[in-house]
Order: structure tokens, then sequence, then C-alpha cells
């Protein structure tokens, strides 16, 4: 019968009763639960911080969609006079989700033709810190048959950073959401 250096060892220097460690393995689950559960918990509050910021952009695009055809229909003449009233429209159909409605900057603008719809965020690129807006708000129902770009933009929260790897394109941990659409007033 072979004796091995490690049994030579456990018999000598170890306590009988620490020999049982050895053994022992029923601490292993909690163990492998320790070293598991931060990538875990992190892989998780990415996945939900995607999916709010998704819903959330999603949320902007259908209000400025619903608000747009306002402005398409020729109603928007008599409810909303200004950048303020198109952004209250807006902001009454996104459920509470967005904390900060006055945060919206919005452009409602005629065009001469599809062709010269020019979509840019109103931000600097080249920002490092706390960022505003490049250009000023601005509202313009038009006539009926015109041509109309309608911009809406906000600066959403993020939450979370992992290591450096985060859904904020700003600075500040925010991301830029915008929903823009291009359409032909009707002939009202």
């Amino acid at each position: 019968m072979a004796i091995t250096v490690a049994t030579l060892i456990s018999r000598a220097v170890l306590p009988r009763r620490w020999r049982g460690f050895n053994r022992d393995q029923s601490g292993a689950t909690a163990v492998e639960m320790g070293l598991l559960a931060l990538p875990f918990f992190m892989i998780v509050g990415a996945i939900l911080e995607t999916s709010v910021v998704f819903l959330a952009s999603q949320f902007l695009d259908s209000a400025v969609a619903d608000t747009s055809r306002m402005v398409r229909t020729g109603t928007a003449k008599t409810t909303i006079t200004d950048a303020a009233g198109f952004r209250n429209a807006v902001c009454s159909r996104l459920y509470g989700l967005f904390s900060d409605c006055s945060g919206l900057h919005v452009e409602v603008k005629t065009i001469s033709d599809f062709a010269s719809a020019s979509i840019s965020a109103p931000i600097d690129d080249a920002c490092t810190t706390n960022c505003g807006w490049t250009r000023n708000e601005d509202y313009t129902a038009g006539t009926g048959s015109s041509i109309m770009l309608v911009q809406v933009y906000y600066k959403w929260p993020i939450i979370l950073n992992l290591g450096g790897l985060s859904l904020a394109n700003l600075p500040d941990s925010k991301r830029l959401l915008s929903a823009s659409t291009v359409f032909r007033n009707e002939p009202y």
C-alpha cells in the first residue's frame, strides 16, 4: 500500500478534527454562489436597464408620432401655439415614464422638400461635461400641404456603469434619446 506525502502530512501535522474539512463539501454551494452572484446580478441589471431604455425610446417615438398627427391634420393650429405646447402634448402621451418633461427638446419646422430633411442631434459631439442644447427650440405648424420635420430629444439618465461599459452616450451618465418624423400636412 502506497502512502502519499499528503497523507503523511495530514496525519502528522493536522489534528484529527481538521482532517474532516478535507472531505467536507457542505459550504461549496455558498462559496460558488458568492463567486457567481456579482456577475449574475450585473448581467440582470444590464438587461433591465437596456430594456427600460428601449421602452422609453419606443414611448418617445410613439408620443411624437401621435402629437405630429395633430400637426399633420391641422388640429394643432388651434390647440398648440408654441414649442412648450407641443412639448406638453408629447409629455401627456409618455404616461409618466419621463420624470422631467421640461428636459424634452422640441423642433417642429417646415422644410422645402423631403430631400432637404436633415436630422442631427442638437448637442455638441465634443462636449465633455454638462452638455447643453446647441440649437434653439422651434415650433412652426406650417400650412396645408407643407412638408414638416419634427424632432424631439431627451437626455435619459443611465444608472448602471459596469466597469466602463454603459449605455450612456453623453457625459454625466446620460443617453440621448430621439424621435423624428417627416411628413406632408394634409391639404386643410
